[in-house]
């Protein structure tokens, strides 16, 4: 359990659905001015193809590394409140799959500090995807 003062307040790899009021709640500073949440769902289409499933994987490593691009969003910005989970396992098409938080004293830090985050996540946290499309084709998607 993070200490209070931590502003990394939740970071997790689940196989269970994710829960928006969860990471939104984790995230609540009375000091902060602005909150920023990304959201991730399962589209049904990736590179003009159709997609019929999809699942995620993740290293035993992944939420280690989830907890460094984390701290790394801490030392770039003035967070108060970070929150980071993401959905291993088979989901459907609309299931969300990522959801991070962060809250700043300001929205435009909050922005980017959730930007970044997002975007650290995805190129460095070792969670793989598998895509079925509609023709039967397979196809493997990592982060690292």
């Amino acid at each position: 359990m993070p200490e209070i003062s931590d502003p990394i307040r939740l970071l997790a790899i689940r196989d269970t659905p994710l829960s928006l009021d969860e990471v939104y709640a984790a995230v609540g500073d009375p000091a902060a001015g602005g909150t920023a949440v990304f959201v991730g769902t399962v589209r049904d289409h990736d590179g003009g193809r159709s997609v019929t499933s999809l699942a995620y994987s993740a290293h035993p490593s992944a939420e280690r590394e989830l907890r460094r691009v984390a701290e790394k969003v801490v030392a770039d910005f003035p967070v108060l409140g970070l929150a980071a989970v993401h959905r291993v396992g088979d989901l459907a098409v609309t299931d969300t799959a990522v959801i991070v938080a962060v809250s700043c004293p300001h929205r435009a830090e909050a922005f980017a500090a959730c930007r970044q985050l997002v975007d650290e996540l995805k190129h460095e946290v070792p969670i793989w995807k598998h895509q079925v499309f509609t023709d039967g084709e397979e196809e493997w998607v990592g982060a690292c």
